[in-house]
This record gives structure tokens, sequence and C-alpha cells, in this order.
């Protein structure tokens, strides 16, 4: 174990390396290849969950910190709740952590399209990274489909999209098509 000082030289954190837990693609947190049953002892990490500059995952509290593996990203939205309607539309997302975020400004909705069958995986910023990366969860596939549903047409960079407004703010789900149906 090395040592490393953070702003504060009165305060050293331990770097432990590379802890044994995995984060899978479906929000399970696993500890030593097993699956961490209790919740609340997940909740309990997911607010030590920090990311690096270079985009690594690593759990850190004020004594110590390690790298994890994160197989997408950590957190699954799995639920979705809206008000209103038009640009005064508000959609509320729970974790699977049970952090509620409201999609907006501070917290966007992007859109990741697959390079071999361009099916799309919707993401929310969660929060801040220490660089250019966010942490961020994966809107789950129904949730998706409910997105989907309180979705308008729009224009984003003069191409027409449909989309969906939260906290003043109009997120792109995809393009729509070009193809003219009348003709």
């Amino acid at each position: 174990m090395r040592s490393s000082s953070t702003a504060d030289p009165a305060k050293c954190v331990v770097d432990c390396g590379d802890l044994p837990f995995v984060i899978r693609r479906d929000g399970t947190w696993l500890y030593r290849g097993s699956p961490i049953a209790r919740k609340p002892m997940v909740c309990l990490f997911s607010t030590v969950l920090q990311r690096e500059e270079d985009g690594a995952y690593l759990l850190e509290t004020p004594a110590e910190r390690g790298r994890i593996e994160v197989e997408d990203v950590p957190f699954v939205a799995v639920e979705l709740e809206w008000c209103g309607q038009g640009s005064g539309q508000t959609l509320c997302f729970r974790t699977n952590v049970d952090q509620c975020i409201t999609a907006g400004p501070e917290h966007p909705i992007r859109i990741r399209h697959d390079l071999l069958n361009c099916e799309p995986t919707p993401y929310l910023h969660v929060r801040d990274g220490k660089g250019k990366f966010p942490i961020e969860a994966r809107i789950n596939r129904a949730t998706y489909y409910e997105l989907v549903a309180l979705a308008e047409p729009g224009m984003v960079r003069g191409r027409k999209v449909l989309g969906v407004w939260s906290g003043g703010v109009f997120f792109s789900l995809g393009d729509l098509s070009s193809c003219d149906a009348t003709k």
C-alpha cells in the first residue's frame, strides 16, 4: 500500500490499489465475485463512488481509496415520474440505489447508439466526476419506453428529432425518419 496526500497535508488517504468490487451492467454490485445482497450496503458504497479524470471508477472514503471495475455505468434508472407537459414538463428518475434525479441542465439525458446494431442506449447524468467523465445511470428499457411515450417532435441542430422536455431543456431521443409516408 502506498499513501498519497490530498490538498490538506495533514490528511492522508491510503491508496489500496484495485479493490475486489465489480458493478455489472444490470446494476448488481459484486464483492469478490458474490452479489452484495444488502441494499443498504450498496446504497452506502454508492455514496463514496468517484470517477477519476482518466474515467476510472473508485471508492473513496476520507481514509482509503481504491479502483473498482464497472462494466458500463454504476447506476440504473429504474423508474420514471413526470408532471407537466411540453417545455414545462419535469422528468424525475429513481435509480437502483433509490436516488431521485430530475433531468435538466445539471442532469442531462444522452443517447448512445451501439455501433453494430444501432440500438439506442439512454443515460442520465447523476453527478460530475473529477474530469470530463461524469457518473451516469443507464435508463433501463421499460423506463426508456415510458420516455418514448412522452416524446414529441422537435429540432436539434437543424435535424428533426423525437425528444422529451425536462427542466426547460429538450433532450433528443433520436432522429425522426426522413421518409414521407404520403408519397
